[in-house]
Parts: C-alpha cells; sequence; structure tokens
C-alpha cells in the first residue's frame, strides 16, 4: 500500500467551506441569543411571537447549514488530506493547533447537534450542553486566528496564506 502524500495547499473548495463556516458561526455567535425567548415559550406549551419564531428559524436553519458544510469539510478533509505544518514548527505549537482543531470539529458537529436536540425533541439538557459551548466556540475560534495570526506575522510561515490561496495537490 502506498504511503498518502499530503498535500502542498488546500483545494479551493477546502477554503470556501472553512471561510463560511466560520462567517456562519460568527454569525450564529452574534446573533444566536435570538433564540431563547422562543425556546422558553414553546417550553412553556406555548406559541411564541411571529418575530421570535423567525429569529428562532434563522438560527436553526444556519445551524443544520454549519453541520451539513462541516460533514462535506470533514469528507473533503478525510479524501484528500491537508498540508502538514511548518517543518520548524515546534512540538508544543503542533499539538495545541491539534487540541484547537479538535476542539473546533467538536463543537461545530456537537452545537447543532445539542441544539437540534433540544429545539426538536425537547431535551432541556442538551439545551443547556449548547449555551455552554458557546464559550468554548469563542475560545477555541480566539484561538485559531491567534494561531494563524502568529505564524503569519511573527513566525512568517505560509499557514494563513494557505487558508487563502489554494494550492496544489501535492507535495513538490
Amino acid at each position: 500500500m502506498a504511503a498518502r502524500v499530503s498535500p502542498a495547499g488546500y483545494s479551493a473548495t477546502q477554503i470556501v467551506l472553512h471561510w463560511l463556516i466560520a462567517a456562519l458561526v460568527i454569525f450564529q455567535v452574534i446573533f444566536g441569543e435570538e433564540i431563547v425567548p422562543a425556546y422558553r415559550v414553546l417550553r412553556q406549551g406555548q406559541e411564541p411571537a411571529a418575530d421570535a419564531l423567525a429569529s428562532a428559524n434563522i438560527h436553526i436553519y444556519v445551524g443544520i447549514a454549519i453541520l451539513v458544510l462541516a460533514v462535506i469539510r470533514l469528507s473533503i478533509r478525510m479524501i484528500r488530506g491537508v498540508p502538514q505544518p511548518p517543518a520548524d514548527e515546534s512540538v508544543f505549537q503542533r499539538r495545541l493547533a491539534a487540541v484547537v482543531h479538535v476542539i473546533l470539529y467538536a463543537v461545530i458537529f456537537g452545537m447543532p447537534i445539542t441544539g437540534g436536540m433540544a429545539w426538536f425533541l425537547g431535551i432541556g439538557t442538551m439545551g443547556e450542553i449548547h449555551e455552554l459551548a458557546k464559550p468554548v466556540i469563542v475560545i477555541a475560534v480566539a484561538l485559531h486566528a491567534a494561531g494563524a495570526l502568529w505564524q503569519h506575522f511573527v513566525v512568517r510561515s505560509n499557514v494563513l496564506m494557505r487558508m487563502l490561496k489554494p494550492g496544489p495537490r501535492s507535495a513538490a
């Protein structure tokens, strides 16, 4: 069996999915609280106001979109692979980046799932988990962005640029 070669860069599809998911996650973090009034009213067995229900629906649709796009992104990642970290990156930096990526994927998958279970199945504990995950995703996104900026401006690696411009399929 031949050894798998890591691509030298991300594909255009991977880059678009990365930034689209990022934009949708930021949207959810900023406007996500709009679902709370509708959720509370529904939990009391009442009908939410039209504007609260509309806000809740937007939150739900965006959450579903994030989940679907994340499944596509992870599938492409498993099939195509990802570029190797910079050769001169420390073991600590590699491990920290790996941990942050695992946390990001966990919350990107976990939040829509727990939110859906709370909304559609009425499982209150899932709603609590969903709400508790908000600061986790905010911190993980901040660490991820800080790491990319650190790599670009301090280390001067191509880590950030390869998520802005598609690269070749395999390393030279």
